[in-house]
């Protein structure tokens, strides 16, 4: 039965900015309802009169194609534009496919899937709790919220992300199996949007494509010990503080425990590149005690920090100190919460404090540089650190800074708790 006619027009056209995203530009008075038939199919508003569809897949032409049909069914004016349509019967692949026995139909099927996840997760009905790289891609573990409640794995990013066969009746056997297969390399939360879905979401938001698309200033170079500075700091150790005692069971580690029993520090002469671990610290609860805590600092770590912690274990302050993240906030260091951490950056996004409340091992990771795959080095401690000692390290941190981007501190309200803690594939086209 054909439809009544709808006095509307609808103009498709290639986005100016974003290729190949689509915009639709809906004029007349039904203009609301053609604008509902389009939400329908994934456009989002940008203007009075403006919709945008902009997909993960790159497959904006082949569904633009689809709503006009449908809007001409339903009696709407359609208008596309010469180049648009150009891109409608270009047949396209992409370039270097992983799966090149798949047809352009199931190339299609799975670029919808991935489309289906991001949305998904974009809307919050999927929650990511964890994301690893297992060498060769993104993975990930997370539950759907709605309807009947599925715990899945992910693999894969952007167009090639899809759900595993592993699925789980609960959260906590779909995160231990995701530990299981993943171990060391599990991070909290979900992994950070690849370039294609900042600019995805940035115009499914209606913000400018340029500021989708702009690249940030990088950030200065985090502060990092030379050469030779631990074995320094090792050594003044020794000499200027006789609460430590040295033994060198081999030739490659020395060993300093501390004349109250209670605090052993192992040190790895030959730790040379700046991520390799060179210090083991780990206090108990008596000379012959249960281990309370422990700390490991990798070879780059400036040597304030280091400092730092061996001073609060000889001599643990009095008074209380401050809360870790009143010193931070004090020093305009940015705070950032996510499902399964809460992330404080310097102002010069040099260095990161970083806790997960959910760990154990490494229930907070103080680490220089942006990104914690990509560290200059790296502090990890356990559960059971006190807070006065985080207060000091946070304290210590934000003193590495260069003074113009360390503020006067201001008083602040102690806070209710401290929270312990690709680039796309490229289109490759042919007739």
């Amino acid at each position: 039965m054909p439809y009544a006619p709808a006095n509307a027009h609808i103009h498709f056209a290639l986005h100016p900015d974003h290729h190949p995203a689509v915009i639709a530009t809906t004029t007349g008075p039904t203009a609301d309802a053609a604008r509902s038939h389009l939400h329908d199919h994934g456009w989002r508003s940008t203007g009075p009169a403006t919709m945008v569809l902009a997909r993960i897949d790159c497959d904006e032409p082949h569904y633009t194609a689809q709503a006009a049909e449908q809007l001409r069914r339903y009696g709407f004016t359609t208008e596309i534009d010469p180049a648009l349509q150009e891109e409608i019967d270009t047949e396209w692949t992409w370039a270097d496919y992983p799966m090149p026995w798949c047809t352009r139909e199931e190339i299609r099927e799975v670029g919808a899937a991935a489309q289906r996840i991001h949305d998904d997760i974009a809307a919050g009905h999927l929650t990511i709790h964890l994301h690893a790289h297992d060498g060769h891609t993104t993975v990930a573990v997370g539950s759907y919220k709605e309807g009947v409640r599925r715990h899945v794995h992910l693999h894969g990013e952007d167009h090639l992300r899809q759900g595993t066969d592993l699925t789980f009746p609960t959260e906590a056997e779909a995160v231990a199996e995701f530990h299981r297969l993943y171990g060391v390399a599990v991070r909290p939360g979900p992994a950070p949007l690849t370039s294609r879905e900042q600019a995805v979401r940035q115009l499914l938001a209606g913000k400018p494509p340029s500021a989708a698309e702009e690249t940030p200033a990088p950030a200065a170079e985090p502060p990092i010990a030379e050469p030779g500075e631990h074995e320094a700091f090792l050594a003044a150790l020794f000499d200027e503080d006789r609460q430590w005692e040295k033994y060198r069971p081999f030739d490659e580690t020395t060993i300093a425990s501390h004349e109250s029993l209670t605090v052993r520090v192992e040190f790895d002469h030959e730790a040379r590149h700046r991520t390799d671990v060179a210090w083991t610290i780990a206090e108990y609860d008596g000379p012959v005690g249960e281990r309370l805590w422990h700390a490991t600092l990798t070879a780059g770590t400036p040597v304030p920090l280091i400092h730092a912690i061996l001073q609060y274990l000889d001599a643990p302050p009095l008074s209380t100190a401050d809360h870790p993240d009143d010193v931070l906030r004090s020093a305009a260091w940015r705070p950032a919460s996510h499902p399964a951490r809460t992330t404080w950056t310097a102002p010069d996004r040099t260095i990161v404090f970083e806790s997960a409340p959910h760990a154990v091992a490494d229930r907070w990771t103080l680490y220089g540089g942006e990104d914690l795959d990509r560290t200059a080095w790296t502090i990890r401690l356990s559960a059971g650190v006190p807070h006065a000692l985080l207060a000091e390290l946070a304290q210590t941190a934000a003193d590495l800074l260069p003074s113009t981007t360390r503020p006067t501190p201001k008083p602040l309200p102690a806070p209710a708790s401290w929270l312990p803690a690709a680039v796309p594939a490229q289109r490759a086209r042919g007739r």
